[in-house]
């Protein structure tokens, strides 16, 4: 796993460093960290920066000077992705969003083993399997295409396919080093119907792409995985604490709410790359703009 003698004030914050592949990179910086991930110069919360504290009037050029001088201004990727520890006081709206970065609004719901409930609507016909990150090429493959299926607006179906297939080779290397796994709901006629991984970090569980085929939505099948999943992380790997990170908005949220997780935290970050709704009207970087799948 990366470094984790690097604090953050921010549980969020902190698990999207858990989960990253052993390769990357954390940096403290003093006022701020710098996270790589040489392997998936792509993966957007992979490869950002962190500050201690929220912006002000007159960051954004400060801030995004600091991304580039640790990223390089000239690089395949032109993302600029960066968070905050602090509560933001909304000086993010002008300085961020108003020149075209997409907002990342997240809940932190979070679970102690003794809160994990079995919900009644639990759909009990599915097969809930652990995957082998050494085999079960066709359970993983059927994971990808479950993650290109839900992707959002903004990216190309065959540029996410590629980040995706990094992702999960990046995943399965820590699985191999028993840091937690890749479980899937499969129907009785072998096809996938939602997907999410765990990985474990001293003794917190990070919930990573939890995803249901559309079809398939709304019969207790993800409501059945994720309980199951959260059992695991706690009886193999050891799990004291379960985070979920999601949109604040997100139309599941009820499920895992359903399941004993409980809003614990709230963080606003930024990111803009070429493909974001609004990527044109960046005084700056607005000509690398494309249009919006």
């Amino acid at each position: 796993m990366p470094r984790t003698d690097v604090e953050f004030a921010s549980l969020i914050a902190a698990t999207d460093v858990d989960v990253l592949p052993d390769t990357s990179i954390v940096e403290d910086h003093g006022d701020h960290v710098v996270v790589r991930t040489p392997t998936n110069p792509s993966y957007h919360w992979g490869n950002f920066v962190h500050f201690r504290h929220a912006p002000a009037a007159g960051d954004r050029e400060r801030w995004e000077a600091v991304f580039d001088d640790a990223f390089g201004a000239a690089r395949e990727s032109q993302h600029r992705s960066i968070s905050w520890d602090a509560e933001d006081d909304g000086a993010a709206e002008s300085e961020f969003l108003a020149v075209g970065y997409d907002p990342d609004r997240a809940v932190a719901l979070v679970a102690e083993p003794h809160e994990l409930v079995r919900h009644a609507r639990a759909n009990d016909a599915v097969a809930v399997i652990t995957l082998d990150p050494d085999g079960d090429a066709e359970l993983w493959d059927a994971v990808t295409e479950l993650q290109v299926e839900a992707r959002e607006p903004g990216h190309t179906e065959q540029e996410y396919r590629t980040f995706v297939s990094q992702r999960m080779e990046d995943r399965r290397a820590r699985f191999r080093a028993g840091d937690g796994a890749w479980v899937v709901a499969q129907l009785d006629d072998g096809t996938v119907a939602a997907s999410c991984g765990i990985v474990v970090t001293h003794g917190r569980c990070r919930f990573q792409a939890v995803d249901t085929a559309l079809a398939h939505r709304r019969q207790g099948i993800a409501t059945r995985l994720v309980h199951d999943a959260g059992q695991l992380a706690v009886d193999r790997f050891g799990a004291e604490r379960l985070v979920i990170v999601a949109e604040v908005d997100y139309h599941a949220r009820g499920m895992y709410e359903s399941l004993g997780f409980v809003e614990r935290e709230r963080s606003l970050a930024v990111c803009w790359w070429p493909g974001a709704p609004n990527a044109a009207q960046h005084p700056r970087l607005g000509g690398l703009a494309r249009p919006v799948d």
